[in-house]
C-alpha cells in the first residue's frame, strides 16, 4: 500500500556517522532546491502540542494543498481497487495509511535525517479515480501525475493497486523519459494478460515495457516468491534482463551487500521505487489481497529503501 518518486533533496537530509538517510527522497550531489519564498515549511504538528486524534486526516497531519505548485514533494492517494485478481479493499488503503501516520514523527533518531528541514512537502489528497472503469482510471491517474511531475514536484504515493504504477510511469516517462525501476513484492507482475484483459494489477511493468517507459537494464525485483501457474512471467522478466532476487536469496540474511550492488547497477540515474505490501511476509502485513507466505520481513525493507541507490527517487506504495 505505501510508495516515491524522484529527489532533489540530498545529503541535507542530515546523515550522521556516515549513515545514508532512511527517508524516501533525497538527491545525490547536489544541493537542495530554493524556493523563492522564505516562509517556513510545512511541519507535521508534535503530539506534545497536538492531540493525534485532532484535525483533518492527511498524511502525518501536514496541510491539504489543491495544487503541486511551489512544493518539493508531495503524497497522493490513488484509491483503486478494480484491478485485483483475489481481495478487493485497497481503495481504502490512501485512508488507512493516512490514518496511521499520525504515529510518523519528523526525526529518524537512527540517521539523523530531518526531510521536513530540506524539503517542501504537503498532501494533495485523492486521484478521483472511476471504480466502474478501469480504463478511464488510468486515464485520470496519467492526466494528474502529468500536472504534478510538470510542476517539478515528487509524487509520494499511496496505492491502490498495482495497476496503478503502469499510469504514473506513463506520466513520469513523458518528461523524464525511461526511468529504472526497484521494485519490492511478491510477484513480478510481469503477465500479459487475464481474463482476456491487458491491464490488471498483475501486468503493469509488461505494458510499461512495451511502451519502452523503463530503463530495463537498471530493473531490479526484490522478494519474489509463491506458487506459479507457468513460469513465464519469470522467463519474461529475465528475457527483459531484469535482475530478479527471489525471497529465498533473502531469507535470514541483511541486504546491505544486495544494496550496494543495486546502487551500482542504478548509477545515479533516475529511477521509480515500487513497494507492494505483499512484499513483506503476510505475518506482518496480513491485509494484502495477495498473500504469499516467506515474504521479506520489516527490517529488510527498511534496508532495501534506506539504501535505495539514486538520483532520484519516485515512490509509490501499493
Amino acid at each position: 500500500m505505501l510508495r516515491r518518486l524522484a529527489s532533489r533533496c540530498a545529503r541535507s537530509l542530515g546523515t550522521r556517522g556516515g549513515a545514508r538517510p532512511a527517508a524516501g527522497l533525497r538527491h545525490l550531489g547536489r544541493s537542495p532546491r530554493r524556493r523563492a519564498s522564505d516562509a517556513p515549511r510545512n511541519q507535521p504538528p508534535s503530539s506534545e502540542v497536538v492531540a493525534r486524534p485532532v484535525g483533518v486526516c492527511s498524511m502525518m497531519r501536514l496541510p491539504l494543498q489543491a495544487s503541486p505548485q511551489g512544493l518539493d514533494a508531495a503524497f497522493v492517494g490513488v484509491p483503486l481497487d478494480i484491478g485485483t485478481s483475489n481481495r478487493p479493499g485497497a481503495r481504502f488503503g490512501p485512508r488507512r495509511i493516512r490514518e496511521e501516520s499520525v504515529m510518523l514523527r519528523t526525526t529518524n533518531p537512527s540517521t539523523g535525517a530531518l526531510p521536513f528541514q530540506s524539503l517542501s512537502v504537503a498532501d494533495l489528497g485523492d486521484v478521483n479515480v472511476n471504480l466502474y472503469n478501469l480504463q478511464d482510471s488510468c486515464r485520470l491517474i496519467r492526466e494528474a501525475y502529468q500536472k504534478i511531475v510538470a510542476a517539478g514536484c515528487i509524487p509520494l504515493t499511496l496505492g491502490g493497486d498495482h495497476t496503478i504504477t503502469y499510469p504514473i510511469l506513463q506520466a513520469i516517462a513523458k518528461k523524464h523519459g525511461p526511468v529504472g525501476l526497484l521494485h519490492v513484492d511478491a510477484h513480478t507482475d510481469t503477465a500479459d494478460k487475464a481474463l482476456g484483459e491487458k491491464v490488471y494489477h498483475g501486468t503493469p511493468f509488461r505494458r510499461c515495457v512495451d511502451e519502452g517507459l523503463l530503463d530495463r537494464k537498471r530493473v531490479v525485483q526484490i522478494g519474489i516468491r509463491g506458487s506459479a501457474m507457468t513460469l513465464d512471467p519469470y522467463r519474461y522478466s529475465w528475457s527483459q534482463g531484469f535482475r530478479l532476487v527471489l525471497a529465498e536469496d533473502c531469507w535470514m540474511k541483511s541486504l546491505v551487500p544486495l544494496m550496494g550492488e543495486v546502487r551500482q547497477q542504478m548509477g545515479g540515474k533516475p529511477m521509480y521505487i515500487s513497494f507492494d505490501i505483499d512484499g513483506l511476509d503476510p505475518a506482518y502485513a496480513p491485509g494484502t489481497g495477495t498473500p504469499e507466505i516467506a515474504g521479506l520481513t520489516p527490517s529488510q525493507l527498511i534496508i532495501l529503501l534506506g539504501f535505495s541507490p539514486a538520483q532520484w527517487k519516485l515512490f509509490e506504495m501499493t
